[in-house]
Order: C-alpha cells, then sequence, then structure tokens
C-alpha cells in the first residue's frame, strides 16, 4: 500500500545553498513520526517541503501517489494542516479571528460560515485552552500563548495529516507535556502527525517512529526502541551519553555523560595530536 505522504529524490535548497540532496522519506500512515537531529541539519527544510511550503530544486513530495504540486491549493489544505516555526503575528487580529483562519479550506462560494465551522473553531479552542484569550489582541500575547493559537488554528482546519514545526518552541515545560499530549491524543484518534522536536526524550516518549537527520541526510528511521543508541546520538550530536529505558513510559532516555567524561571526550588522543 502507497504511503499518503512521501518524498522522493528531494534535492532542498534556499537559492544557491543547498541543504539536503537525494532525500527519500517515507510517512507512515496513521504514525507520530517525529524529525530529529542537530541545528541546521534539514529537519524543518524538509517539513516545508512535505507541506509544500518550499518547493525543491529538484525530485518531488507525493500526496496520495500524485505530485503534491499538481494540487489545486485549498484541496491539499483539507489534507495537510501546518504549524510553522516562526509564523508572523498579524497585528490587529484577534485570537477567535485567527483560529478562525483554519477554516479557509472549507469556505465555498455557495458554502461560507457554518455552525460546523463553529464548532470546529470552539473544539480547537478548547483543546488548547486559548478559549479565555477569545477577544485579546494576538500580537499582544506572549509566546507561550501565541504557540497554543497557532496550534488551535491548525487543528481547526480537521485535516488527517498535521505537519508541526517545533510545537513546543516558547511553552514551559508544563505546556509543553500538555501540547504532546495532544498530539498523542489526535494520533489516537486516527491523525498522521509529523513534528520537528529537539528535545530527544520527548520525541522518544511521544513518536511511534523517528527519522533521524544529519547534514541533509536521513540516517536513520524507525520506532525509538530500535533506532535510538548511545552510538547514534555520539554519532548525529557528538555526544557521549547513555540510553536507558524511562522509568515512567519504558521508552528510550538519553542521559548525557557527565562534565568529566564529556570533557575527555573532546580532548584529541596522543595519536590524532601528532
Amino acid at each position: 500500500m502507497t504511503a499518503r505522504l512521501q518524498a522522493s529524490q528531494l534535492t532542498l535548497a534556499y537559492d544557491r545553498r543547498v541543504v539536503a540532496e537525494n532525500l527519500d522519506v517515507t510517512v507512515t500512515d496513521g504514525s507520530f513520526t517525529v524529525i530529529v537531529g542537530p541545528n541546521a541539519c534539514g529537519k524543518s527544510t524538509l517539513l516545508r517541503s512535505l507541506a509544500r511550503v518550499l518547493k525543491p530544486q529538484s525530485g518531488a513530495v507525493y500526496l496520495d501517489g500524485q505530485a503534491i504540486a499538481s494540487y489545486p491549493s485549498k484541496q491539499v489544505a483539507k489534507q495537510l494542516g501546518m504549524l510553522p516555526q516562526s509564523p508572523v503575528v498579524p497585528s490587529g487580529v484577534v485570537v477567535e479571528e485567527l483560529v478562525a483562519r483554519g477554516r479557509f479550506a472549507h469556505q465555498r462560494v455557495l458554502r461560507q460560515w457554518s455552525a460546523e465551522d463553529e464548532a470546529a473553531v470552539r473544539d480547537a479552542m478548547r483543546q488548547t485552552e486559548v478559549t479565555d484569550l477569545a477577544d485579546r489582541f494576538v500580537d499582544e500575547l506572549s509566546g507561550g500563548q501565541r504557540q497554543r493559537v497557532w496550534l488551535a488554528m491548525a487543528l481547526a482546519q480537521q485535516t488527517p495529516i498535521l505537519l508541526l514545526d517545533e510545537p513546543t518552541t516558547f511553552l514551559d515545560l508544563s505546556h509543553q507535556f500538555e501540547v504532546l499530549d495532544l498530539c498523542a491524543d489526535l494520533h489516537e484518534q486516527g491523525r498522521t502527525i509529523v513534528a520537528v522536536l529537539h528535545d530527544l526524550n520527548h520525541a522518544c516518549r511521544y513518536a511511534t517512529e523517528l527519522i533521524v537527520m544529519r547534514g541533509g541526510q536521513v540516517l536513520a528511521q524507525g520506532a525509538p526502541a530500535e533506532v535510538m543508541t548511545a552510538d547514534l546520538v555520539e554519532s548525529v550530536f557528538g555526544m557521549p551519553c547513555r540510553v536507558i529505558a524511562d522509568p515512567e513510559t519504558d521508552t528510550p532516555l538519553v542521559v548525557p555523560a557527565g562534565r568529566a567524561r564529556r570533557r575527555a571526550h573532546a580532548l584529541p588522543s596522543t595519536t590524532d595530536a601528532l
């Protein structure tokens, strides 16, 4: 069975700066897939190409077996919801108005705002706990509040596939887990989730599948228990560590080496110095 969302032989670039070449990625249907890797390795760039925000220099992204570039924008918006990393905050727009923009793809000439749209907006705001902010201007909110409002807009879109670029940015620890719990709930309800996360332990706790990137390439893909090893972490991040079982979830838990071992690891050997 063909995966709904996949990419083949992607070369991704910003102007002349190539970020990734010959990239092949398949998003498993019904998965909670998390993309991890060091800064500037191409995680967000890959997500943007999957969402049709960034046009590949070569290769293609496919949705339901057809090049995503060939679909009308509204048709894509009914299948893919996207929360970008640093969305531009509009001035003079209140929270409820912004969340309601998530219903744009569902509007037609003969079908304007409906009770279904109203219910979708209310439900998205309730799930992200921004109902009390409904009449506040978005540009007056804290970073964490804004992040939850943007997530509410993506949820209001009610797409079967949801792409999230660092959804826990700006959130304190408790709200990070609330957002990830919400994503896990959506996944259990049948949505395919693809998220970029920096925290390896969050990724291992919530993902059903990891995509590990370095230098614009996919180094590993699979279940966290199969993929996340101490050797992999050291290879990708240059950080010695131990990987143990999380006492709460039994998922992989990355424990960085202590300062002394990390310093010793960073020192060149006698052979290297010669």
